[in-house]
């Protein structure tokens, strides 16, 4: 998976880079070939006389080329590649939707932004693996697909995993918060906590309300208040993310 990142900022570029380096780590079945640019003179000649990368994430604002035009160069030869803009500002939003980016965000970069941001692009390319979380049984060490998992609830300090089809997995005594034991699946789009003891997979909601959620299984999980907007926004987000 060849990558390409472009920014004159050298602070940004670096930043950019050790946010792919830690994506990574969490797809570690999808190597990545990063190429950094700071300077888009030289990968815009890139552009014209080489393959074209997977992925380009271009900034907007340069003092030589901006990355609209860039967009515009690979444009004119690729239709398949994906780009991401990054930039300081919202005024481009409109050129980049007729580069056909398919994400444009604003800086400071956010790190879910970013890792949602790639989560789409691989989605894109069909090329997202599928991931697993790992969770240690009186069994021992079982993988279970993130696919397969409905909720997941902490129950006396030990995790209840709920899966589809109605099978329930609970591991053994955990040492960890709960934070820590879901961080993994935090970030990944599909996970979303609505409770300070329930993690729901959003594709496996069926009904949504401020105090509750039920999900296709038709159990009822409870919303805390202190969650309800959060999870209406990343709902309706999720959803409207599936018909595009």
């Amino acid at each position: 998976m060849r990558v390409i990142i472009c920014d004159d900022n050298k602070e940004d570029l670096t930043k950019l880079e050790k946010l792919l380096i830690e994506y990574n780590t969490y797809c570690p079945g999808i190597p990545f070939e990063t190429e950094k640019y700071s300077d888009a003179s030289v990968l815009l000649d890139k552009i014209q006389n080489e393959e074209p990368a997977d992925i380009y994430i271009l900034d907007i604002v340069m003092s030589k080329i901006t990355g609209i035009d860039l967009g515009a160069q690979i444009r004119k030869t690729n239709t398949k590649s994906i780009i991401i803009y990054v930039t300081t500002s919202d005024g481009f939003a409109l050129d980049a939707y007729d580069i056909h980016a398919i994400r444009y965000l604003l800086k400071p970069i956010k790190k879910s932004s970013f890792f949602e941001a790639i989560d789409s692009a691989l989605s894109y390319l069909n090329i997202k693996e599928e991931s697993v979380y790992l969770v240690k049984t009186r069994d021992g060490l079982l993988s279970i697909p993130y696919s397969k998992i409905e909720y997941i609830e902490n129950s006396s300090r030990k995790l209840d995993i709920h899966l589809v089809g109605g099978e329930t997995i609970t591991s053994i005594f955990i040492r960890k918060s709960f934070d820590e034991e879901i961080k993994d699946l935090i970030h990944n789009r599909n996970f979303i906590r609505v409770h300070k003891s329930f993690l729901v997979n959003l594709k496996y909601i069926k009904k949504l309300t401020r105090s509750d959620v039920t999900m296709d299984s038709g159990i009822s999980i409870p919303v805390s208040r202190k969650s309800s907007l959060d999870v209406k926004k990343e709902y309706l987000l999720f959803v409207s993310e599936q018909y595009r």
